[in-house]
């Protein structure tokens, strides 16, 4: 099917058609036609940094609190 012969039958199925047939569907087929992947995104610089600087501050606490659960049961 081409392109523009796939928006052509897109356009003859109308909103409730289109309801009606989910309706019908079974759970595991009905999550499988709402199913759409997403692309993973490409970060750029300030994010990448944001990203590894929340990172670092996770490592960090968890560290700290460790420390304090360790010192506290001496």
């Amino acid at each position: 099917m081409t392109p523009k012969a796939k928006d052509e039958t897109h356009d003859l199925v109308s909103a409730t058609d289109r309801n009606l047939v989910l309706s019908s569907l079974e759970h595991g087929q009905l999550v499988k036609a709402k199913k759409q992947d997403i692309p993973r995104r490409h970060l750029k610089g300030l994010e990448l940094v944001v990203l590894w600087a929340l990172r670092s501050y996770l490592l960090f606490m968890m560290a700290v609190v460790v420390y304090q659960a360790w010192t506290a049961a001496r």
